[in-house]
């Protein structure tokens, strides 16, 4: 990966002899790894069983997650929030293995509408949950420095499941709770 960095950064014209590009090509390989580390994490080793048994049948809440994504089609940053909620049907999920859900997929190559899709799946799965919703808010670099440059358009996408999708009621709540 080093070498293909140092290919890109001779194909827009500079010079990798200059003091502040020497460890460019080594610097860029790690920091695309580290923003891509998703492919290489699992979800039940992320999960490490921290699922415990719970009567709550009461929407669990976990918003403004922090999202960092790269877009697939122009590999460039789309930063924003997650909000995931679901209703358990027996057993809860540890309250930091939502965000490192979240996580794990946003550190792959993606779109914003497959992340939001990813992620509402993971955590019915690991939780067998009643419903799951899953929404993300996030602005687009490939939008925003290139193409159009719109530098105040927000991205949001929503994924409801189970309880969410079927009960208006419930999918109103957790519509108003994440506008608090």
């Amino acid at each position: 990966m080093d070498t293909a960095y140092a290919d890109i950064i001779r194909a827009v014209g500079e010079d990798l002899d200059r003091p502040g590009l020497l460890d460019t090509p080594k610097r860029a390989a790690k920091a695309f790894k580290y923003l891509c580390k998703g492919y290489e994490e699992d979800l039940d080793v992320i999960v490490n069983n921290a699922i415990f048994p719970s009567d709550n049948d009461q929407m669990v809440l976990v918003k403004d997650i922090e999202l960092y994504s790269l877009c697939e089609h122009h590999l460039l940053p789309f930063i924003g929030k997650v909000h995931v909620a679901y209703i358990p049907s027996g057993k809860v999920l540890g309250l930091s293995k939502v965000a490192r859900i979240a996580d794990m997929y946003a550190r792959r190559l993606q779109i914003q509408e497959n992340l939001t899709k990813q992620i509402a799946d993971a955590i019915q799965r690991v939780t067998d949950a009643k419903g799951v919703a899953v929404t993300i808010e996030a602005k687009h670099m490939c939008m925003m420095m290139r193409g159009v440059e719109k530098q105040n358009s927000v991205m949001k996408t929503s994924i409801m499941l189970g309880a969410f999708r079927d009960n208006a009621q419930t999918r109103n709540e957790f519509l108003a709770l994440i506008r608090d």
